[in-house]
Parts: C-alpha cells; structure tokens; sequence
C-alpha cells in the first residue's frame, strides 16, 4: 500500500506542480469549451487524457515504444496550441460540435505520456507491484486533473456570471492565452 500512495503523489504532482505547466495549459485548453453542468463529459475528457497517458507510460516500461525526448519535449507544447487553436472555431457547444475534444485527449494524452515515460519507467521496471504502481499513478494523476478542471471551471462560472462575459468570449480568451504560452514553449523547444 505504501507503494500505491507514493505513485499516487508522484501522479498528483505530476499535475498540480507549477513544472506541470505543459499538462496544466492543457486541461485549460481542453475544459475551455465547458461549463460547471457539463462536469460528466469533462470527467469523460480526463479520463480519455489519463488512458492515453497511461497506454505510452505501459508501452515505455515494456520498452515496445521509445521517441526521442527533445521531439517529445516539442510536441507536448504542439498538442497545446492544436487544442487551443481548435476551440477558436467552436459557436454552438454542443455535444456534438465538442466531441473532437475526446480524440484530442485520448491522442495527445498518448504524446504526454512519452514526456514522462522516461522517468518512470524506470521506477516502474524495478517493482514487482507494476499494475499497482501504474494504478496508483494513474488515479493521482486522474486526482489532479479533476481538482484543476474543476478549479477552472469554477473561475468560468463566476466570469461568465458574476461579469456577464458571453461563453464565447471567454473561450476565445482563455484559448487565446494558452495558444500563446504553448506556441512560444513550442518555438523554444524545436528539436532542430
């Protein structure tokens, strides 16, 4: 048990930290288009996002997938302003207008996990307990995402409430920002 409640932190901190900007600025651009009432498809989008991660992090340990870690380190930023840039066209909000956001998590999830795979797979490779291990980073990495999509969501509300800003407004904000953050991480990362 006390290995499940150390890959737990190690998944928590893994979003929660401010050296988690990249996976931060990701839920951010991802949850954007949402509102607090539409908390079960967000949950949906985590957890699409969290199995992404974790079939990278599973296929690393088992040394079946390897990428370099500068490509990596650029495409995480990339997946960011792709996301972010997509949301630029959302109007409508609908369910069937945002439902591109699931292939986004699942897939990006994937190139978010090589960025971490290094690191633990290591760890992982050297436990007995490896299904225990990864559940347990899984949930805290799952943890963390649902306290900040619902951090975020929370400050959406009382934007769009407490000031009166139109949804649309906000989303074009919001996306703007982590458009512009992820493509200078992006720029400054290029692997060539």
């Amino acid at each position: 048990m006390q290995d499940f409640i150390f890959y737990f932190q190690i998944g928590w901190h893994h979003i929660i930290e401010w050296e988690a900007l990249d996976h931060l600025m990701f839920i951010a651009a991802l949850s954007a288009i949402y509102l607090l009432k539409d908390w079960k498809q967000v949950l949906i989008l985590v957890t699409a996002f969290t199995i992404g991660h974790s079939l990278t992090l599973v296929l690393s340990v088992f040394d079946i997938i390897r990428f370099s870690s500068k490509w990596v380190e650029f495409l995480i930023p990339c997946t960011i302003v792709i996301t972010a840039f997509t949301n630029l066209f959302q109007k409508n909000f609908t369910a069937k207008s945002i439902r591109i956001n699931y292939f986004l998590a699942l897939s990006f999830g994937l190139i978010h996990g090589m960025g971490f795979a290094n690191a633990l797979r290591i760890m992982l490779a050297r436990d007995q307990s490896f299904g225990w291990d990864l559940l347990g980073f899984n949930l805290g990495l799952e943890a963390g995402q649902i306290v900040v999509v619902v951090a975020l969501l929370s400050i959406a509300a009382v934007i769009l409430k407490g000031f009166k800003v139109n949804r649309r407004e906000w989303v074009i904000f919001l996306s703007a920002a982590v458009f512009s953050v992820a493509l200078q991480m992006a720029l400054e990362r290029k692997p060539w």
